[in-house]
């Protein structure tokens, strides 16, 4: 008899305030790198009514008009009416920017720090992850989660669903047989609104229009459809909640399946090891994965400020792995030396291609620049596995 469990994960739209905030962070970030790819950066936003707050270190050789990407990350998002909560147009936005501390740079920066190499921007751990149960590879849940709320974004701005303002979530729960995904028990959407859509005709649109557009496939009769379920969203964005870059780092990864080491991304240049080493943890399971090494992986990296090898590399594939787990890491050490240079210079990451992470995932997503989610290590996998 199957063994029957079950998984939720969640998603948010880009016009949550948490996901505002990583793309104000990120937007900040691409315009630095796309004048000085050399740029060193670590942005935090915060906002809540009204309000933008952008904070950080930053050394660059470049300029970011702040204001001006603050208002246009807002305008491209949807916030062009108080109406939402915040305006693009005259919400308020502060700045407070200073210079990175030279203890961490001269570590960073190759030849100045007690490493001839470019040492990790921070000490810390990082996970990657893959599993054979998609085909992006990649847990069911968090993937359909992510298509909910694209596809929200998606129904809102070319219009087919009126009256619908840009801060929403999602959240889908999966009933898997033996760890495969075998049915949708359960989808959960809150998509704010103005307050002249009637509820009745909203949930039937999103119904239609959003679940079963994305989630069909996987639904039955028995599926749970809860929309809004309060009775109404119509105070959103910041408004109704404060935001803060980096505090959607499972929503940014794997919806909860395997571990987080707890770094955020957003507003971090790939010298920041958080970011450049959680990308390259996914291209390493990915790749492990793909190449039939193991029907699920993940990787576990670590770090010392300064230091550009990693302290300690660790591979689970959970008992699925059709060659041993010490030959796996030995055929990873062989391939992947896992250096800050290594994983920017691969993963070509110094590159202005950051602020379409910020919303809808990090991983699992087929976009050309998204040069991690790359299969370019499949077949030296294989060779050396005798596969």
């Amino acid at each position: 008899m199957a063994k029957i469990t079950y998984f939720t994960s969640e998603s948010v739209t880009e016009g949550h305030p948490d996901k505002v905030c990583d793309q104000v962070s990120d937007a900040i970030l691409d315009e630095l790198l796309r004048q000085d790819p050399e740029s060193r950066v670590a942005c935090e936003t915060a906002t809540t009514k009204g309000l933008i707050a952008v904070m950080g270190e930053i050394t660059t050789k470049g300029f970011a008009d702040v204001q001006k990407i603050v208002r246009k990350t807002l305008l491209d998002i949807g916030y062009n009416d108080p109406e939402f909560g915040i305006d693009g147009e005259d919400c308020g936005v502060i700045v407070s920017l200073g210079e990175q501390s030279p203890d961490i740079s001269q570590g960073v920066s190759e030849g100045e720090g007690e490493h001839v190499e470019q040492g990790a921007g921070d000490q810390g751990m990082m996970y990657g992850f893959a599993t054979n149960e998609t085909k992006e590879l990649m847990p069911a849940p968090i993937l359909l989660a992510h298509k909910l709320t694209k596809r929200l974004a998606t129904v809102r701005k070319e219009g087919i669903i009126k009256g619908l303002g840009p801060d929403g979530k999602s959240q889908v729960s999966i009933e898997y047989h033996d760890g495969v995904p075998k049915r949708i028990t359960a989808v959960v959407i809150a998509q704010q609104h103005k307050e002249d859509v009637p509820e009745a005709s909203l949930k039937e649109q999103i119904t239609e229009h959003v679940i079963k557009t994305v989630c069909g496939d996987l639904m039955d009769n028995q599926t749970k459809l809860h929309i809004n379920a309060t009775g109404k969203f119509v105070k959103g964005g910041p408004e109704a909640d404060a935001g803060l870059t980096g505090r959607k780092i499972i929503v940014d990864t794997y919806g909860g399946v395997g571990r987080h080491g707890g770094g955020a991304f957003s507003g971090k240049d790939p010298s920041k090891v958080d970011r450049s080493g959680a990308y390259a943890s996914r291209y390493i399971a990915k790749n492990i994965v793909a190449a039939g090494l193991a029907d699920k992986c993940e990787i576990q990296i670590s770090y010392a400020i300064g230091v550009p090898k990693p302290t300690s590399i660790n591979v689970d594939t959970f008992g699925t792995a059709k060659v041993d787990e010490e030959k796996i890491i030995e055929i990873v050490n062989k391939h992947c030396p896992l250096t800050p240079k290594w994983i920017i210079d691969t993963l070509q990451l110094k590159r202005p291609i950051f602020q379409k992470t910020a919303a809808y995932g990090h991983f699992g997503r087929e976009e050309p620049d998204f040069t991690w989610e790359k299969t370019d290590l499949v077949e030296k996998f294989k060779l050396d596995a005798g596969l």
